[in-house]
């Protein structure tokens, strides 16, 4: 049964559109800082642009989007990196009653043109040059589609020089007639199968999740202390989660800052000179800062102190959850004491690199590895995983201050009801949920069932309510043998190991599991250029070869003590290139194109599971998986 024992206090009912925060804040507060960005993108130095500056921006857009005659109920398409014009347009057209339409900026060609045909948009708002000529290739195809406005083109102030003579009074007369359950998004499924569908969100949807979570967690982005937290935004606005984000700073007061580049590089960039209280990111962000840490570590001769240190970070981290979980004393004198000397010496630094100031963090889109959650509890950084999909606006659980649980999403939010169905898919039913999928009845009656939402992914409640989520529905393996196998843990566990970047578990119809591996690019630079190190040059590739085998073997075994035998991975392979978005193997939002996976590897699967029928008998029951001595990542 749900414990709501900490359960927020009510919060109030909206009564009219996400824009009237922005307005209602620059009214209140109007010196507040409520978004910041860099002159350029190599600037170190931010400017903060106040709750009234914002405001004025948005509502000169707005007067110039009726000047263009979008009128409430149209539907425009934004197809921009995360970037502050793109906080201005959003609220500039939910301001006039329209709908935002959001892009992600890699989508190819067909994708532009179903999403444009599909919500029947009138206009769409690029950022560049290459942007203009796939939106420009499907104009023909679009009869409804009468504007398209560029940003690094002065798009927004093209819209302003048109709006000059529209009074104030026209937008806020728009504005104040837009009503809590009018659709304010279309957001577009991943598609990682099929076309993906339009989720219509409301304006209520949207704010439900954003001012619980204000009014229950909303403190722990603010340091002790000061006046405002501050969020890095950098997660694509075009996905749910961005929105979300978004949202909490707009409607919570919290200074944000935009980062368009998402490249290591220029996020740890950002990160040092913006310098947020509180971090929102995906695991593999986590992952690889984690790697990051690691590797730097060991190139400075420290990787023995930073493994230690890691160590002793879980180990601290994990008592502390045993205690405010009511199973244990706490951390004891000893483990106290190392724990700080290594604060000391390793974990502040560590929280330096990441600008020094980060109290709080938050991890959505997958579940995240519980012991990488510990990390980072460990070193002074505690990360909220929590769960939620397109279709609940991306709020469904949280983890209950002082009472956290690493490797589960928390309990679900006030308002919001969970139940796990007998097939073990996750059902959820509250505010948030989804309109509906646009021009898709049957799609919408097979996702909404009697008020729940189907999912589509796989978990277990527990007695106290908190989820813990095992995979997608649509995901599991069935082999050969009758064996159903739900991947994620498998691959979770795979991407622990510094060398592996990403991992897809095959087995559908095969007489045992498989997995197709990439490495992480920095990682195996590094880990070759300590490996030649030991090595001369003519015995050099035959060493790597041999180590990474061992490597990768160890990755899998470990992977493996997690599962029971007959879920256990058998074989492997060791692909040469990462999958990506370009090559169609990656949703926009990062996730595996599973059927798109194996379609393109078929053959290497094939040859996969050959070789291991081609093995002695007494082989095949080795605990260290196979890998064809042919296989060569590095040739």
């Amino acid at each position: 049964m749900r414990d709501l024992g900490l359960a927020p206090p009510p919060v109030r009912p909206l009564t009219g559109g996400l824009a009237d925060s922005l307005f209602e804040t620059a009214a209140t507060d109007p010196t507040l800082p409520l978004l910041a960005r860099r002159p350029h993108p190599s600037s170190s130095t931010w400017e903060e642009v106040t709750a009234v500056e914002v405001r004025d921006e948005v509502t000169a857009v707005a007067k110039g989007l009726i000047a263009s005659g979008i009128s409430p109920g149209h539907r425009v398409a934004v197809m921009a990196r995360t970037r502050y014009e793109w906080t201005v347009f959003s609220y500039a057209l939910w301001a006039v009653g329209a709908e935002v339409v959001p892009i992600y900026p890699t989508s190819s060609r067909d994708q532009v043109e179903w999403i444009l045909r599909d919500a029947e948009c009138v206009a769409v708002v690029v950022e560049d040059e290459q942007a203009i000529m796939t939106v420009g290739s499907v104009c023909g195809t679009l009869p409804r589609l009468r504007h398209v406005w560029q940003l690094d083109a002065g798009g927004l102030q093209q819209l302003v020089e048109a709006g000059e003579f529209v009074p104030f009074a026209t937008v806020e007369s728009l504005r104040r007639i837009v009503l809590p359950d009018s659709t304010a998004a279309i957001m577009y499924t991943s598609g990682t199968t099929g076309r993906p569908l339009g989720c219509a969100l409301s304006h209520r949807g949207l704010a439900s999740p954003c001012d619980t979570l204000l009014a229950g967690w909303g403190h722990t982005v603010v340091p002790p202390g000061e006046r405002q937290g501050s969020v890095l935004a950098f997660l694509p606005f075009s996905h749910v989660y961005g929105l979300l984000v978004q949202g909490l700073c707009v409607r919570g007061g919290l200074l944000m800052g935009h980062e368009p580049d998402l490249s290591g590089e220029a996020l740890a960039s950002a990160l040092r000179t913006f310098r947020p209280t509180y971090f929102t990111a995906v695991p593999s962000i986590f992952e690889k800062i984690y790697k990051n840490f690691l590797r730097t570590a060991q190139q400075s001769g420290r990787g023995a102190l930073f493994e230690r240190a890691a160590d002793t970070a879980r180990d601290f981290a994990a008592a502390l959850e045993r205690h405010r979980l009511g199973g244990g004393p706490g951390p004891g004198f000893d483990l106290r004491l190392q724990h700080a000397l290594y604060e000391r010496t390793v974990y502040r630094k560590l929280r330096e690199a990441l600008g020094g100031r980060i109290c709080r963090a938050t991890s959505g889109g997958s579940p995240l590895n519980r012991e990488l959650s510990l990390f980072y509890e460990g070193i002074g950084i505690y990360v909220n995983d929590g769960y939620g999909l397109t279709e609940t606006c991306g709020g469904v659980t949280a983890q209950p201050l002082g009472r956290e649980m690493s490797g589960t999403v928390g309990q679900a939010l006030p308002g919001v009801d969970i139940r796990v169905a007998d097939d073990g898919e996750i059902l959820v039913r509250g505010p948030s949920v989804f309109q509906g999928y646009v021009n898709n009845e049957a799609a919408t009656r097979a996702a909404l069932r009697g008020g729940w939402l189907a999912t589509g992914d796989l978990g277990r409640l527990d007695s106290d309510g908190y989820l813990t989520i095992t995979g997608r529905k649509k995901d599991v393996i069935i082999t050969s043998s009758g064996k159903s196998v739900s991947p994620a843990l498998l691959e979770q566990r795979l991407r622990q190991h510094p060398l592996v970047h990403q991992a897809v578990v095959v087995g559908d119809n095969r007489p045992c599991i498989g997995a197709l591996i990439t490495l992480d690019p920095e990682f195996l630079a590094f880990w070759r250029d300590s490996l030649a190190a030991r090595s001369d040059a003519r015995a050099r590739e035959a060493r790597e070869e041999n180590a990474l085998r061992e490597e990768i073997g160890r990755a899998v075994a470990a992977a493996n003590s997690a599962v029971s035998r007959p879920e256990s991975i058998r074989v492997f392979r060791v692909l040469p290139e990462p999958f990506d978005v370009a090559s169609g193997l990656l949703t926009p939002s990062m996730k595996l194109r599973r059927d798109a996976i194996v379609r393109h590897y078929e053959a290497q699967i094939d040859a996969m599971y050959q070789a291991r029928s081609r093995m002695p008998r007494e082989h095949l029951s080795d605990d260290v998986a196979h890998w064809d001595e042919g296989d060569s990542v590095f040739g």
